[in-house]
């Protein structure tokens, strides 16, 4: 008698669960996107200090800890921070963090000083190899004389074309994409956060040099005014700019989805 030999019925029934597989995949929800949240300065290195004697690192750190909680408590995003403590990171190694955890936003959070006392106001900066103004330029040049802090590894001016070559490798879209969360940190701000006169800048700051992930220094305003300094010491006053930076968040996010549908 002639055998017929068909599919096990065991293997029958995979083929039929497996068959149902890329129809759940369809329907899986897309990643949450990554925030890097990198609070400015940290450890050996205060950072700006406050006509009060506040220091910059402490305040960095305190408001990024509460963007961060308001953004995990809405559910839609994954948030690292750089530091949660008080520890010095080099600049590179920042953006080394970035693309450790894949970020796809990079937001690094300021409140430095300037020789004008009188100045005062938050400000949104990306990277260019130019800077916009004299102040912007004497701020960059501030805040990448942080690895001063990191001993003679971090020390060495970076030769003009090898500087040049760094510029020429920020991506045309990840250039789009500062831009486009450093306009909606400002719309947030409006009426919510005092600016700075003509509060979109740009400079050669070393910590936005990732070619690939959109990013953004945000100062929340300047130690060396008495105003600012006092307002960034009150709670009350960081979750206010935290707010404004979520709702700056949220659209930069909406619309980066809508431009893809």
């Amino acid at each position: 008698m002639a055998t017929t030999f068909g599919p096990h019925p065991g293997l029958a029934a995979a083929r039929r669960h497996n068959s149902h597989a890329p129809a759940i995949l369809r329907h899986a929800p897309p990643p949450k996107p990554v925030i890097m949240l990198d609070p400015g300065h940290g450890g050996k290195d205060p950072g700006a200090i406050g006509v009060s004697g506040t220091y910059e690192k402490h305040i960095a750190v305190a408001a990024a800890t509460e963007l961060q909680r308001m953004l995990m408590a809405s559910g839609q995003y994954q948030v690292v921070l750089s530091r949660n403590d008080d520890r010095f990171i080099p600049l590179a190694g920042r953006v080394e963090l970035a693309h450790k955890h894949k970020a796809d936003l990079f937001i690094s959070m300021h409140a430095d000083a300037l020789h004008q006392p009188q100045v005062r106001g938050a400000s949104v900066y990306t990277l260019s190899g130019n800077a916009s103004d004299k102040q912007t330029a004497a701020l960059a040049e501030t805040e990448n004389s942080a690895d001063r802090f990191a001993g003679h590894a971090g020390i060495g001016g970076v030769p003009a074309e090898v500087e040049a070559i760094l510029n020429s490798l920020i991506h045309e879209e990840t250039r789009r994409g500062s831009a486009h969360m450093a306009a909606s940190v400002i719309q947030a701000f409006q009426n919510r956060v005092q600016l700075l006169h003509h509060p979109s800048r740009h400079a050669a700051f070393r910590v936005l040099k990732s070619g690939d992930i959109p990013s953004v220094l945000v100062e929340m305003g300047f130690m060396s005014n008495h105003l600012d300094e006092q307002a960034l010491r009150r709670a009350a006053h960081r979750t206010q700019v935290a707010q404004a930076m979520k709702q700056a968040i949220d659209h930069y996010f909406h619309n980066r989805v809508s431009a893809t549908l």
